[in-house]
């Protein structure tokens, strides 16, 4: 598979001046998340003084819809948004090369874009079919204000945020860590190294199972996967991005065991078994998502294009 072994993320990588060392990409990977997430304490604050606090955080109970979309926005962005900056100048000042090179080549950027949208809200949407099929998803009563039609404001406000962080974790891991280790070792290790920081870094996240861990890790080596088939980070930041939205704020689900405030357009809630729903975790700590991950790795992996069928076509 030459999209594999050379794909154009590699050569993006190489056109710096130099490669971050591996026993240096691994721990400043978690070193940049952690200050990106520092950059949400002035937000909190400020948050703090309108709302005030209470013993389980902030007093934000009962505020309007379209009020806590656009909280809950601004939270998402000023805890990634950090990423960008801290890659930018690390790309400019240390492997002095530019920042699209992490894989925003300009050229289809809208047609991958919009297509990884697509593919995003098919592949949750699947997992959300399966757990219907076990009779493992209900609709769950909630505040009416909070949700349908009522909430779409709110809800169209999150997708902000979640277009910043999905991206913002793409720039991280599949943009810098895997072309990085890849380029200085091989393709499969850029891929399982980069999966695996992926994994850890949700490791404090509320309701966490071996499951869930494994599900991280798979997304990883998909994601992985679909970038490097693409060569480009467009699309597989509009799916991650649209994979977390239509979790949270379609579906109404928790994300990776953190509730997404902003209302949502259908409040379900799992009823079945953890091992499959998730439980606390949310949908990605269960079953239903591995298979669907499985199944999404084995078409990036072994789907045939028009460009691969044209070349064994030539052979």
């Amino acid at each position: 598979m030459k999209w594999f072994t050379e794909s154009k993320l590699f050569d993006f990588a190489r056109q710096g001046q130099r490669l971050t060392h591996i026993g240096l990409v691994i721990p400043l990977s978690f070193v940049f998340a952690l200050i990106s997430q520092l950059g949400a304490i002035p937000l909190f604050i400020l948050m703090g003084s309108i709302y005030g606090m209470s013993a389980t955080g902030l007093s934000m109970e009962g505020i309007p819809v379209l009020e806590a979309g656009f909280w809950m926005s601004l939270q998402l962005i000023f805890s990634f948004t950090l990423i960008y900056v801290i890659l930018w100048a690390w790309l400019k000042f240390f492997e002095k090369r530019s920042f699209w090179t992490l894989g925003y080549e300009a050229k289809n950027a809208l047609m991958k874009y919009g297509r990884g949208f697509l593919f995003g809200m098919l592949m949750f949407g699947g997992s959300v079919g399966i757990l219907a099929m076990f009779g493992s998803v209900s609709f769950e009563i909630g505040d009416p204000t909070q949700q349908g039609l009522a909430a779409l404001g709110g809800v169209a406000l999150v997708l902000i945020g979640w277009v910043v962080q999905g991206a913002a974790e793409e720039v991280l891991i599949r943009g810098w860590a895997l072309p990085v280790i890849g380029a200085r070792s091989k393709p499969w290790i850029g891929l399982l190294f980069s999966s695996l920081i992926f994994a850890l870094l949700h490791g404090l996240n509320p309701g966490l199972s071996a499951i869930a861990l494994v599900n991280l890790a798979l997304f990883g080596v998909f994601a992985g996967l679909y970038a490097m088939r693409e060569g480009s980070l467009w699309g597989i930041s509009a799916l991650h991005s649209v994979w977390n939205w239509v979790q949270g704020n379609f579906f109404g689900f928790e994300v990776s065991g953190t509730n997404a405030g902003g209302g949502t357009l259908f409040n379900l809630m799992e009823t079945g078994a953890d091992w499959l729903t998730g439980g606390t975790f949310g949908p990605e700590g269960g079953l239903a998502v591995t298979i669907v991950l499985l199944i999404a790795t084995a078409i990036t992996l072994f789907w045939k294009s028009k460009e691969t069928t044209q070349a064994i076509t030539s052979q």
